[in-house]
């Protein structure tokens, strides 16, 4: 499988441009310059910038200039500390990922389409000559299956469009299920050869978002230790989650996890990207600040071995706050041999 250089360690920078309160007092504050020091300092070789459209679009469709304005900055920040970059459309308008910011319609709209298509064309005009150090990333988490096939008909048009302006520059494509790697074999064909495909890992999702408030059945005091067996994870999926993106019937219910696990969890994608001539980057991927930090660090060493038996790209999420920051408290007694896996 191909391996994407220069996008192989990363870390995502959630709650700056996007999943915040847009307010200029987050865009100036959150993340500075020595932030972006201390990331290259660590060794990573990119960053991964969610944005909204909010920060770049008024309501009514209308640019923003200051927005766009802070995009440049980061790239010249990340420029400026030998960094890559990937430009991550977190939210458009009519759709979110986050059903609590009461985005829809996107996938029954074509007039909604048409201004993601033009939106992604300003990105490409903008920022399409930094081809060497930025990649797309079209749209964050598609949620359901059923809006497959429309998400492959918009994202191959969308690419279409970009390419007229940005012929080469790499872009990245993930599916429903909010970037599921089972969503990987119903993405359409890539449009080229500088197409990626993009997945999220968050598995066992009982274990890396345990306690997570924004789950809505889930005990807000429970935890679970990776030592867990499968059984009691799969249990405790049915009690708090519902949704199943690990098949547990296929897992020996007395085991626990592993980095078996992972590799095998990655494989059909990565025959899949083989297959079809393209690579996988993980876009987004770790365990909720409620864990156990040892534990924590247990589960990205095991995803880490299978990341580098593929050669899968990745990005960490996230670097500060958003329920998994890195450099938080919670985090810090084993944030420095985290921090060398990423």
């Amino acid at each position: 499988m191909k391996r994407w250089k220069g996008y192989e360690h990363g870390i995502n920078l959630g709650g700056w441009l996007s999943q915040c309160d847009h307010t200029k007092e987050r865009y100036d504050n959150f993340i500075t310059e020595p932030d972006i020091a201390r990331i290259s300092s660590w060794g990573l070789d990119h960053i991964r910038i969610p944005v909204d459209y909010n920060l770049v679009e008024t309501k009514e469709g209308e640019y923003k200039e200051e927005g766009f304005a802070y995009i440049q900055k980061a790239i010249d920040w990340a420029g400026k500390y030998g960094l890559n970059m990937v430009l991550d459309l977190h939210k458009t308008y009519g759709y979110s990922f986050d059903f609590g910011e009461q985005e829809s319609g996107f996938f029954e709209n074509e007039a909604y389409q048409e201004r993601f298509y033009r939106l992604w064309e300003q990105f490409a005009l903008r920022f399409g000559s930094y081809k060497d150090r930025l990649a797309f990333e079209l749209l964050n988490e598609v949620t359901d299956k059923e809006y497959s096939d429309t998400w492959n008909r918009v994202s191959y048009t969308c690419i279409d469009r970009i390419r007229r302006i940005a012929p080469d520059i790499k872009i990245l494509l993930g599916g429903y299920y909010n970037n599921s790697i089972a969503a990987i074999k119903d993405l359409a064909m890539p449009h080229d050869e500088n197409v990626i495909y993009n997945f999220h890992c968050y598995e066992p999702v009982i274990f890396t978002h345990q306690g997570a408030y924004w789950i809505p059945d889930m005990d807000q005091t429970f935890r679970l230790p990776i030592t867990a067996t499968f059984k009691e994870m799969e249990d405790a999926t049915d009690r708090y989650v519902h949704m199943k993106t690990v098949d547990y019937q296929r897992l020996p219910g007395s085991a626990s996890l592993s980095a078996d696990f992972f590799e095998q969890y990655f494989a059909e994608a990565v025959a899949i990207a083989e297959e079809r001539g393209t690579g996988l980057y993980c876009g987004e991927y770790g365990v909720i600040n409620l864990a156990d930090p040892e534990d924590t660090l247990g589960w990205y060493r095991m995803i880490n071995q299978a990341f580098e038996k593929y050669g899968i790209g990745r990005a960490a999420w996230s670097y500060k706050e958003m329920d998994f920051g890195l450099i938080d408290e919670h985090i810090s007694s084993k944030a420095g041999e985290i921090i060398a896996l990423l």
